[in-house]
């Protein structure tokens, strides 16, 4: 099977080498990889044109946008930008950020994961942050998620939902389509991804709002929405954001935001949920 990779990146000189250079020593290398330099202000798009010299299989791809970071929709325009270069000679397609380590086996696994199961449309290991000098789960997800920071897509299942969502919110729209599609996915607990800057670390209050935005657009409803906040809010140690979750559904009502999802796909997900909340409570 052949996969492609696309990496958005801003401002990421201190975790770009590190990156490629994992990518590189995979047991399989990818067919098509490529850096989408975001506009970033320091030496990211140097180190990846280092690694084009060396790797046939790595470009760069230079783009020009608004230096602010907001999570989802500067990321997936990046993404986006990437994916309009390759051809669709691909089997799987991937995305990733810009400041990981991966373990050697890391796509040889997945691939094995779509091989041996024909339902299987999503994969992924888990992200490790460093704390005290060890590497510790960042555990701000259920184990049956894919952090948008690695997320590996079966050709069918990425053209069917239309590929990714340019908002906040894309990294759980894509696991609950490929569900209402009837597809699985399969996380890998053996593969540990070692994630150098943590989630989240930049984060404002503007970017706060657009994740209870995000749960509005998803056609969350507000009951499970509050449910979603509180969860987040304390896997993060911070109670204090759910209000912030809060404050950013009810503005996204009030504005009559666009959905992420159809009418009918929304119903699935708020069942889906709810089914969820139930197995974890009884």
């Amino acid at each position: 099977m052949r996969y492609y990779t696309i990496i958005p990146a801003y401002n990421e000189e201190a975790f770009m080498a590190a990156t490629l250079q994992s990518l590189a020593a995979q047991t399989v290398l990818p067919a098509k990889a490529v850096v989408v330099n975001d506009n970033s202000t320091d030496r990211t798009a140097e180190i990846v044109q280092e690694f084009t010299d060396k790797y046939s299989w790595l470009s760069l791809v230079n783009k020009a946008s608004d230096a602010i970071h907001l999570p989802g929709s500067k990321v997936i325009q990046a993404f986006n930008t990437g994916y309009e270069t390759i051809d669709e000679e691909y089997d799987i397609i991937v995305k990733l950020d810009a400041d990981l380590i991966l373990p050697p086996d890391y796509f040889e696994s997945i691939l094995e994961v779509f091989k041996n199961n024909p339902k299987a449309g999503m994969a992924g290991g888990f992200a490790y942050i460093e704390k005290n000098g060890e590497w510790v789960l960042e555990s701000l997800t259920d184990k049956d998620h894919i952090r948008g920071a690695f997320k590996a897509y079966r050709k069918e299942l990425f053209l069917q939902m239309d590929r990714l969502r340019t908002a906040m919110g894309w990294d759980t729209a894509d696991e609950l389509l490929a569900k209402f599609y009837g597809w699985e996915v399969i996380t890998l607990e053996r593969l540990k991804v070692k994630h150098l800057k943590p989630t989240g670390a930049n984060y404002d209050k503007t970017a706060r709002y657009k994740q209870g935005a995000a749960f509005y657009t998803l056609g969350y409803g507000f009951i499970i929405t509050a449910i979603a906040s509180l969860k987040l809010a304390m896997k993060k140690g911070k109670p204090g954001l759910f209000i912030d979750y809060i404050n950013g559904y009810f503005k996204a009502k009030k504005e009559n935001k666009p959905m992420l999802v159809t009418k009918e796909q929304a119903k699935f997900i708020r069942q889906y949920r709810w089914k969820k909340i139930k197995q974890k409570l009884f």
